[in-house]
């Protein structure tokens, strides 16, 4: 019911009008359903609807009726029929009490064809002054108590839900800037992976068991590998860019003593995608650790197992990392089985002044090798936290007191640091 809407004075169309699913949980978090219900009641219309103008055609995101209507919410129409693009340009009043008394309105197809007997229309301009669309609504028959004030609330109306569009698009443009940042630092070979010695510091031989690849971003903008997979993950990238970290490090399995392994950090999501498996393909099994975070959220444990199954068949060993960080390292502990738990910085930092940091610490001990489980601290940077968490059975740790993270080649020149001795 509406033609192709020509810009008023100092206006212009969207250019990037397409907001998809965004507009549509932007409007259900707004309750936009429930207002513009209230509208259409409140002004004794039967339909009232949300149209977005695109180049050729409008499209209808949101339809409120009493019983059918005519449109429906994702139909779309040609921006040369109806009422829209004449009341934009001011070829047709925003209010029309009775369409029967205007000549240009009896002209229109569907003003007969539906039938429209009154019709209110506002657009939706946005704070750069483009059209976004419309706001409508109309009767079957004519509304002869349609007021100046009922427009008003129209216009407010409108303003408010271009208000949120605004936050969408704004939203959308700084999404859209992410995921380039993301897509850019992938092409140039991010991220750079550097690997941190785990050594023996329990029973047997001491020494540098593996090496845990821990991922690196040397371009703009500057900020933390948690942050850079937080955004890749927030712009649907995040498997991308484990799958390159991952890439990135499994080379260094072939210049390592094959006495050690190599852990690999990643995320349930991406366990199960079932991209995971493929990129470990021809990879010997038993030098791979995945380690799975405590932060990590996991909705279905049986899925995961199910999905690490056949990875653990071929000899891959599974860690939980950054036990005693939270309650969820528990559940992951329970339900995982892991071949090792790994004591998060926060637990091992200080804990040869912290009694309650040593129970827990404890505790976790004697747990995981009743189970039979190894257990690694990280973190470790003085020697008095490294001779109490020895004195506690950790059979593991890792740490700048022993070794910060290095590049592959100064992993190879380095011998076992004497404080692991």
């Amino acid at each position: 019911m509406t033609g192709r809407a020509m810009p008023a004075p100092g206006a212009h169309l969207v250019e990037d009008a397409p907001l998809g699913a965004m507009i549509e949980q932007e409007v259900l978090r707004a309750g936009l359903d429930r207002v513009l219900r209230a509208v259409r009641r409140h002004l004794g219309m039967d339909v009232a609807f949300i149209a977005r103008f695109g180049d050729t055609d409008r499209v209808f995101e949101y339809v409120d009726a009493d019983g059918a209507a005519p449109i429906a919410a994702g139909q779309s129409l040609s921006l040369q029929e109806g009422y829209c693009q004449k009341v934009v340009s001011g070829e047709l009043p925003q209010c029309i009490p009775d369409t029967a008394v205007l000549p240009a309105t009896r002209e229109i197809p569907a003003t007969v064809a539906v039938p429209i007997g009154a019709h209110m229309s506002v657009p939706i301009s946005l704070e750069s002054g483009a059209v976004y669309g419309t706001l409508c609504c109309f009767s079957y028959v004519p509304n002869p108590d349609l007021t100046a004030r009922d427009m008003r609330l129209m216009h407010a109306f409108a303003d408010v839900l271009a208000a949120r569009i605004d936050e969408a698009l704004a939203a959308g443009a700084r999404s859209r800037g992410l995921h380039e940042e993301i897509r850019r630092a992938l092409e140039g070979g991010a991220p750079r992976m550097v690997f941190q010695p785990i050594y023996r510091v329990g029973g047997g031989r001491p020494g540098v068991t593996g090496v845990e690849a821990l991922a690196r971003f040397d371009g703009e903008p500057l900020r933390g590998p948690d942050r850079w997979f937080e955004t890749a993950e927030a712009v649907g990238l995040r498997h991308e860019l484990e799958l390159a970290a991952i890439a990135h490090a499994l080379p260094a399995l072939e210049r390592l003593p094959r006495a050690l392994f190599l852990a690999l950090n990643v995320s349930p999501c991406l366990i199960l995608s079932g991209r995971l498996g493929p990129a470990l393909a021809g990879v010997p099994g038993e030098r791979l650790m995945l380690e799975v975070t405590e932060h990590a959220t996991i909705a279905d444990y049986a899925a995961l197992e199910t999905a690490l199954c056949p990875l653990r068949a071929r000899g891959i060993r599974l860690a939980v990392d950054d036990a005693g960080a939270g309650f969820a390292s528990m559940r992951h502990i329970l339900n995982l089985a892991p071949d090792m738990i790994k004591l998060d910085i926060s637990l091992t930092r200080g804990i040869d002044g912290d009694a309650r940091r040593r129970a827990l610490a404890r505790g976790l001990v004697a747990f995981a090798h009743d189970i039979g489980c190894a257990i690694a601290a990280e973190g470790v940077e003085t020697p008095a936290e490294l001779d109490t968490l020895r004195g506690l059975g950790v059979d593991e740790a890792q740490g700048y007191l022993l070794d910060p993270p290095l590049g592959l080649d100064e992993v190879l020149r380095r011998r076992p640091a004497a404080s692991a001795a």
